[in-house]
């Protein structure tokens, strides 16, 4: 006979169960938790700390009054009034070229000749005009000697002066047709065309070659001939800088080719139309050429604003200049520095410098920025 089991080993083996179950579940959910987050501070890179501050000079920053500058790139152009294209009437085909592209040209100037039957058929129509006005005042003397014997009527003679006068019209208008053309004489018959420079300038495009064919006023012009004495200066502004232009205003033009010379132009035209993709408006400044500008030669252009506004000023050598961008070197408390960006101006009297942005007048900096960072990067 089976001896019973106890009614309490039988209940705690079951809790023993129980509690075993319990504590590997809760071992696994720490397990796949994720790890507790854990908050780094991140060292500020512009802020540095030296040994003895007291060795680089400060220097305080000062209020001075400027007047907002804005500096744009543009281009050098031709004055579009100024640019006459050279035109030829006839339908021909180029036989000499005298001019080529780049050229200085003389008012009056031979370019090129053209060999046309246009000009071949004005001939013929202004000798048969020729003939014919020869003829109609023949006849109007022999009327005029018959009406005074009597032996015609003033009917007649009416019809003869008529007949002469005629003549005469016709003469007049081939003649005028040939001086059209471009006949250099009216006595010489020629089937040559000679096209010569309307005005003095530069040839600035050129569109015949030798042999080429010229298709009178339909066909494009063999030359351009522009004024280069004053030229135009193409600017692109962005919109949000529109504001510090004006028209009638005075502005500065730098050469890449010449960046010593400074010139000076006036704004003419402020584009109406904004580019689409750039949001930028084209700004056109007038002025004479001295010698030195081309067409299609980079320029900066510089406009001066109205209002004179204030800006903080500091020695030259307290700006560094690092990564293409300009720095100036803060104090902090104890012998803390701070690397603040800023934006440079424009060079003062005395090695001073303006600061656009970025600094407050009545700040301190380095007087030496650049003395200051080759000691913190040894440190």
């Amino acid at each position: 006979m089976r001896p019973e089991l106890p009614v309490v080993s039988v209940f705690g083996l079951a809790c023993c169960l129980l509690a075993a179950g319990c504590s590997g579940g809760k071992s696994d959910q720490q397990a796949e938790a994720p790890p507790p987050l854990r908050v780094e501070r991140v060292e500020d890179r512009n802020v540095f700390q030296v040994d003895r501050p007291e060795r680089f000079q400060l220097a305080q920053a000062t209020e001075h009054l400027a007047t907002p500058e804005l500096r744009v790139t543009g281009t050098v152009n031709p004055d579009i009034s100024r640019a006459v294209p050279v035109i030829s009437l006839a339908v021909g085909r180029v036989v000499a070229i005298n001019a080529r592209l780049g050229d200085n040209v003389k008012k009056g100037q031979l370019l090129l000749k053209v060999q046309s039957a246009d000009m071949s058929g004005a001939f013929s129509d202004y000798q048969k005009a020729v003939a014919d006005q020869r003829l109609a005042g023949t006849q109007l003397e022999r009327a005029r000697l018959l009406f005074d014997k009597g032996a015609i009527s003033q009917n007649d003679l009416q019809i003869a002066e008529n007949a002469e006068n005629k003549a005469k019209v016709d003469v007049a208008n081939t003649a005028e047709k040939l001086r059209v053309l471009g006949a250099p004489t009216l006595e010489q018959p020629n089937g040559l065309i000679e096209i010569r420079a309307p005005i003095s300038g530069v040839i600035t495009d050129q569109q015949v070659t030798n042999a080429a064919g010229v298709a009178g006023l339909s066909s494009p012009n063999p030359f351009t001939i522009s004024d280069l004495s004053y030229v135009w200066v193409l600017c692109d502004v962005y919109e949000n800088d529109l504001g510090n232009v004006k028209l009638g205003e005075k502005a500065e033009i730098r050469l890449n080719a010449y960046p010593d010379r400074v010139l000076t132009g006036t704004i003419s035209n402020i584009g109406p139309v904004l580019d689409p993709n750039i949001r930028t408006a084209k700004v056109r400044i007038e002025m004479r050429n001295p010698g030195l500008m081309r067409p299609g030669m980079f320029v900066s252009a510089t406009f001066h604003g109205s209002q004179k506004q204030k800006r903080a000023v500091v020695p030259a050598t307290a700006i560094l200049h690092l990564h293409d961008r300009d720095w100036v070197y803060v104090p902090l408390k104890g012998s803390e520095f701070r690397r603040s960006e800023v934006v440079g101006g424009g060079m003062l009297a005395g090695g001073m410098q303006e600061i656009i942005s970025g600094l407050t007048p009545g700040q301190q900096v380095v007087a030496n920025a650049l003395e200051f960072q080759n000691s913190a990067e040894q440190q």
